[in-house]
């Protein structure tokens, strides 16, 4: 199966059969460029509601992201959830509540919510489970809010990590 610059699978005729036999919405979904004209014309002729087929690069790496971002699967009570509230709860002393005020403005400048409330969600859900995770990689270190959500278990305050290393 060939992927586009995004590393999104582009599907072929027979992976577009595979895909609709399956039962699978096929709406948004990338096709080779002749199966997407061929596709969405005999949408239009049959008068079916949908979104039809995309072909590759139709949008940009940010848009991409973005929408991406809008429709991660998770319970309503995450999509909804008030992640500055969440946060704040954790927070135990005033070094913490300058860090975190800090990062939040941070994450708010990057428009990073949605990421903040899958990471709960995730976290919550692994701690269900009884999934086990890593202690901690890379620049995320840098973040006491990952900290906090249990991301990692690297206490950037103790160690005087700069957040900027993380959210640049």
């Amino acid at each position: 199966m060939k992927t586009d610059n995004l590393g999104r699978a582009i599907l072929d005729s027979n992976d577009l059969l595979d895909v609709m036999y399956q039962g699978t919405a096929i709406d948004n979904l990338l096709a080779e460029q002749d199966i997407v004209e061929k596709y969405n014309s005999t949408l239009k002729k049959l008068k079916v509601e949908g979104n039809g087929l995309l072909a590759p690069n139709e949008i940009d790496q940010k848009e991409f992201d973005n929408s991406n971002q809008q429709n991660w699967y998770m319970p309503l009570h995450y999509k909804n959830l008030d992640v500055n509230e969440y946060i704040n709860n954790l927070i135990k002393t005033d070094e913490e509540k300058t860090r975190v005020a800090e990062e939040m403005e941070l994450y708010n400048s990057f428009n990073l919510h949605n990421v903040l409330r899958f990471l709960i969600y995730l976290i919550d859900t692994m701690r269900a489970h009884n999934i086990v995770w890593g202690v901690g990689r890379g620049s995320s270190v840098a973040s006491y809010v990952l900290y906090l959500i249990g991301v990692h278990k690297v206490n950037s305050i103790k160690y005087k990590l700069d957040i900027h290393e993380f959210l640049r």
